[in-house]
């Protein structure tokens, strides 16, 4: 008779798993409040205490951790010296093994749990029966994951077990499995520890879904969230439209991000291949898109449009008026989505765009190799701001100024951004040279130049920004300073006028 070890925190199908473990000829070993389960679903599985003849002990700390368990997970069955060990000491073979561990990560998510109670969801046993198992799944199936349990079980009634392409598939799966609790649990004690580069980083993503293609169609890509998927397009519910696909994913972030610069005021941010279009402020959300879309409605066209406030009938109008990928809101009236869902492929996300979030750490991949550092959640207040110009900015330049400051930080370096009445009226970005992004910002913007401000991301190097600035009607400026030749631009300011605030913080997005 085969036998199958059965000890699960997830008992989800478990029992119809088990029954039709049992009809196939199984004798079910078991742990606990599986047994338990079990046995209150009408089976009566064999304690594992009468399998290593040894009580459970510390509350469950050890129950699994023995010989006449581990042993029978390990004998190579083809090695005559380990089967011959096996019977000398009355081991008998595990033929099955379904285990999955005790619940960290939901642990570590609870509100108010306690450190203790963190530690006592550090599975031991779980983990060592499954690594075990899975070194010898030439003789072994193990199963970590109730999806699987269909599949198994119909190989096994089929064929009276599992095929070695199968038992492969099932012990890769848990090798992830395992490694993924460890990653969680070192994350957890890394944290608490305060260490935030240390000398090994191992890190820990969920499939969310497969995508149709990457970038391009040529390229193949999936979607994966982290451990605490809060403020992220892997935990909004889409209301309509088609999939999601690699590009929309990038842009809709890039989106977001600009929204938490813009807590507690109403922004609607316009977005096109990770750059801001058009980004607005208002006394409402409508009025605030209605900035972002006068900012440049020639770009918007097939964008993406990002919101911190529900989106009600008179805004769905207007933006059932545009072609356009995706909008993200907190919410949408009944209205708003009957007026929107007339669209057959725009797809809306709703995602709580107010969260006020700490995302510590951004990861980028390069060659063999993965840059880590500090989100950049620096925000600039008035009183951070240094004058360095004759003239001082009135109150509502400063106003426009920090306005400015807040989508500049958000645009690909070099980055320009002119400002005037709450919103963006011209962008410059990802340019070789700062002028070049000046000159692209200015000749968006037009007429509209004139009594507008002026947003880098980092020092001039020389005048020449300043004087395309002045040439276009700027009023006032707002850079970090820093340049070895910070006194020419300030005095071309002055010569001219203008007013120019140092924040002494620069904002390179590359």
């Amino acid at each position: 008779m085969k036998r199958a070890l059965v000890s699960v925190s997830d008992k989800t199908g478990l029992v119809e798993f088990v029954k039709g473990l049992v009809e196939c000829g199984y004798e079910i070993i078991s742990t606990g409040g599986t047994k338990k389960a079990l046995e209150e679903a009408g089976l009566n599985p064999i304690g594992i205490s009468d399998v290593t003849g040894f009580p459970e002990i510390m509350d469950g700390r050890v129950k699994t951790l023995h010989p006449k368990v581990h042993g029978a997970l390990l004998c190579v069955r083809d090695n005559p010296e380990h089967v011959k060990q096996l019977q000398e000491l009355g081991i008998e073979y595990i033929d099955l093994v379904c285990v999955n561990l005790y619940p960290f990560k939901e642990t570590v998510q609870k509100k108010g749990v306690t450190h203790e109670e963190i530690i006592e969801n550090i599975d031991i046993g779980g983990p060592s029966m499954l690594r075990s198992a899975s070194k010898n799944y030439k003789s072994i199936t193990v199963v970590c994951d109730p999806k699987d349990y269909d599949k198994v079980l119909k190989e096994i009634q089929k064929n009276g077990d599992t095929c070695p392409v199968t038992r492969e598939f099932l012990a890769a799966k848990v090798f992830r499995h395992t490694a993924r609790y460890d990653a969680m649990i070192a994350d957890y004690l890394t944290k608490k520890t305060g260490e935030e580069f240390p000398e090994s980083l191992t890190i820990t993503f969920d499939k969310v879904q497969d995508l149709r293609y990457g970038e391009n169609p040529h390229q193949k890509a999936a979607f994966y969230k982290g451990m605490n998927p809060q403020y992220s397009l892997a935990n909004a519910t889409q209301l309509h439209g088609k999939e999601l696909s690699y590009n929309n994913i990038q842009d809709g972030n890039a989106a977001i991000e600009i929204l938490k610069d813009f807590e507690g005021q109403c922004a609607a941010v316009g977005l096109k291949h990770m750059n801001p279009c058009g980004v607005g402020i208002g006394e409402n959300i409508e009025a605030a898109w209605d900035k972002a879309y006068e900012a440049d409605p020639v770009s918007i066209f097939g964008g993406i449009v990002a919101l911190n406030d529900t989106v009600e009938k008179g805004l769905a109008e207007k933006l059932s008026k545009i072609f356009l990928e995706i909008i993200i809101a907190p919410d949408f009236t009944p209205e708003a989505l009957e007026i929107l869902t007339r669209k057959k492929n725009i797809r809306l996300m709703k995602l709580d765009t107010t969260l006020s979030v700490n995302t510590s750490l951004k990861y980028t991949n390069v060659n063999d190799g993965l840059l880590v550092q500090e989100m950049d959640m620096h925000q600039i207040k008035e009183e951070d701001l240094r004058c360095v110009t004759n003239r001082k900015p009135t109150p509502e330049e400063i106003k426009q100024l920090l306005f400015g400051w807040k989508v500049v930080k958000h645009v690909k370096s070099n980055a320009i951004v002119l400002v005037k009445d709450d919103m963006t009226i011209g962008v410059g970005a990802g340019q070789m040279n700062r002028v070049g992004s000046a000159k692209i910002a200015i000749e968006e913007a037009g007429e509209k130049a004139k009594g507008s401000v002026m947003a880098s991301d980092a020092f001039f190097p020389m005048p020449d920004t300043v004087e395309e600035a002045i040439k276009a009607g700027v009023t006032a400026i707002i850079q970090p300073g820093g340049s070895i030749r910070d006194q020419d631009s300030i005095d071309v300011c002055n010569e001219h006028g203008i007013a120019m605030v140092y924040t002494g913080i620069r904002h390179f997005k590359h």
